[in-house]
This record gives structure tokens, sequence and C-alpha cells, in this order.
């Protein structure tokens, strides 16, 4: 066979192997397949593999000497790269320092968040003389006790001291109303939209090179205005429906919400989409 042929033969052993082997595993079977070519075996197997020869030496010498792990280790106590922490020592600070600024989470708690991607703090930290990758950012972020998370909305204003007496009087008239067999209502205003040819989230099958075009920017047309949906869900029969106007946000549009269904109004309403079912 030549070498070429040699290569392929020991490349394609190696692919259908390396997904069950671990980093022990692949040094111990590149030195045997090594050993077993002869002269020249190692420069064929680093070829044929990507395995420096450093790797196939080092599998050598353990086969050689039947080394014996501990369950879990794959190489000798102190062996492999240092951690780059350990390398320089006030990479962690100087990663901190970039994050500080942007940190959030409870003074608490020893859990949090940045808003900094890693990819950003690997650039900066970078500038600043550290070549390190924002694989080993996100590691040592995960050290160090930060999480990649989304906010949450659990902050509110100043609470009045009144505010629970004000909603003990509505929860009592809501369960008298259920008693009663009558309809109780909750209500409110839905997100807005630009009514107009503006952008969504989301795709469409389209043609090739045919996407639906949209305004550049989002201002609203002050001629189409925007559209106001209303959601008014029955409590006790655990059904909804949402109006949706072309008018203000008023009191006036509220009560016609309520009073019509859903159904059609002169200030506005343009249709109605009934949901049974909701909660």
């Amino acid at each position: 066979m030549t070498d070429e042929t040699i290569v392929q033969w020991i490349r394609t052993k190696y692919e259908s192997l390396v997904g069950t082997l671990d980093e022990r595993g692949r040094r111990h079977w590149a030195a045997v397949e090594a050993w077993s070519l002869g002269r020249g075996g190692m420069a064929v197997v680093t070829k044929a593999t990507g395995l420096s020869d450093r790797t196939i030496r080092t599998g050598m010498g353990e086969l050689r000497a039947g080394v014996r792990w501990p369950e879990g280790r794959q190489r000798h106590a102190g062996g492999g790269r240092k951690a780059a922490k350990e390398k320089v020592p006030e990479l962690l600070k100087a990663l901190e320092g970039r994050v500080e600024p942007a940190t959030r989470g409870d003074p608490q708690s020893s859990l949090k968040w940045t808003c900094k991607s890693t990819r950003e703090l690997s650039k900066e930290l970078t500038k600043r003389g550290y070549a390190v990758s924002r694989t080993t950012v996100a590691k040592l972020l995960k050290e160090a006790g930060y999480s990649l998370q989304a906010n949450r909305k659990t902050l509110e204003g100043r609470q009045h001291p009144d505010r629970n007496a004000q909603f003990e009087p509505i929860n009592r008239r809501v369960k008298a109303q259920r008693r009663a067999g009558q309809p109780a209502l909750s209500v409110d205003t839905k997100k807005k939209e630009n009514i107009g040819h503006y952008k969504n989230p989301g795709r469409t099958w389209r043609q090739k090179g045919q996407p639906v075009r949209v305004q550049t920017h989002d201002f609203p047309d002050k001629q189409k205005g925007k559209a106001v949906p209303y959601g008014v869900y029955d409590i006790g029969k655990n059904e909804a429906w949402v109006n949706v106007g072309i008018s203000h946000d008023t009191a006036q549009f509220a009560v016609a919400s309520i009073g019509n269904g859903g159904g059609g109004w002169g200030g506005g309403a343009t249709s109605r989409r009934a949901c049974s079912g909701c909660s």
C-alpha cells in the first residue's frame, strides 16, 4: 500500500472510533497504531488523526510503563495545560473589572448575571493585553458565580398604603357576582401595534429573493395610527374576546367593548376575536 492509502485507512478507523474514546483512549489507540506500522508509523498516525507526536509518545510511554489510572482521570496529576487563571493570575480580576459596570443581581445572592456577551468581553480583554477566547471567558464567568439569564419583571414602584384596601372590596364584589350567577369581567388594554407595513418577528414561505417589503423605520403612520386591542375576560365562564380599535384608548372605548361583546362600534372598533377557554 502507498503512504496515502495507509493514511486514509488510519483516518477512516479513527473517525469511526473517536466518538467513543476518551482522551486517554485516543492517545493509547494512536500509540498502538503507530507501533503496528513500524518505522515512520508515528508520522502517519499524526497526519491521519491530527494528534500531535507528543500525544502519541505519551501514550506509548504509558503503555510501556503499565500505568494504572484512578477512576475519572485522563492524565497524571499536574498534566495538561495550565488553566488561564493560573497562568495569568490577574486575568480573573481584569474580567470582573470589565463585567462589574454591567452586572445585575441580588447583592445578597452569589448568583449573578451580566448583560455583556462573552464575545464582547473577550474583545475588551484582548485589547488590554489578555489573549483569551470567549470560551475561556464563559468558563471563568461560570466559576465566578455568573450565569446567562433573562431579566424578570419583579420590581414595582412605591406602594400606596391603601392599595390592598382598594382591592379587597373589588375581590368581595367579584365573588358575590359569581355566587349570584352574574358576570364578573376583567378588562385591560393589550400591546398597541402600528397599522401599516412594519417588520414583525417570524418568517413566511416566499419565492427566493422576494421577501415582503416593509418600512425601514417603525414611526407610526399619522393617517392610519395604531391598533388598540382591548381584552375582556369573563372570569366565571372562562371566555374572552379582544376588540381592536383604531381610536385612542379611552373609557368610552372600554365601555363599548364590554357592552357590545366586542362587536362593531363607531368609535373605532374594527374586528373581534372570540376566545373560549382562555385563562
